[in-house]
């Protein structure tokens, strides 16, 4: 990825990314038709469109980080789980939908992006938890994510 990136283009990567997965994890459906029905879907043109919401085309996002944070958080989420396990206060089982995918998300981006500063994971998390989770999730996003940093990054 490298020096050009764009945090407005990642966002928008999250900003998606954290719907097609939790599209997966309802429908458990081939994660490359929900990556393609992401991509080729024109709705976001269809609709009402508010002039400050995300597009899921370059440049305004970057579709290989979508990419890869979607097939990476599908590829490894056993391990993913596994890893925020310790961090949690109610069985994996018990959390939202939407807060497993968050967290997941999360957790791919600390452990398997050390490109992405952990200050910039938690943050991008919570604020995705404010747009997409229930009236709470952030908080306990941003509680779980502060308790497992300091044992998955180093600094």
């Amino acid at each position: 990825m490298g020096v050009n990136v764009k945090p407005a283009a990642r966002r928008n990567a999250r900003h998606f990314a954290i719907q097609a997965i939790y599209s997966w994890q309802i429908t458990k459906g081939n994660v490359a038709e929900i990556e393609q029905q992401f991509l080729s879907d024109d709705k976001f043109e269809e609709e009402e469109h508010q002039a400050d919401a995300p597009i899921l085309a370059a440049p305004h996002t970057d579709l290989n980080y979508f990419h890869d944070l979607l097939n990476g958080v599908v590829q490894n989420h056993q391990e993913l789980d596994s890893k925020m396990r310790p961090y949690l206060s109610r069985p994996l089982q018990d959390l939202d939908q939407m807060e497993l995918a968050l967290l997941r998300l999360a957790m791919y981006e600390m452990t398997k992006r050390e490109d992405v500063p952990y200050k910039v994971v938690i943050n991008e998390a919570i604020e995705l938890a404010k747009i997409f989770g229930a009236e709470d999730s952030h908080k306990f996003v941003n509680g779980v994510l502060d308790k497992a940093a300091p044992t998955l990054r180093k600094k």
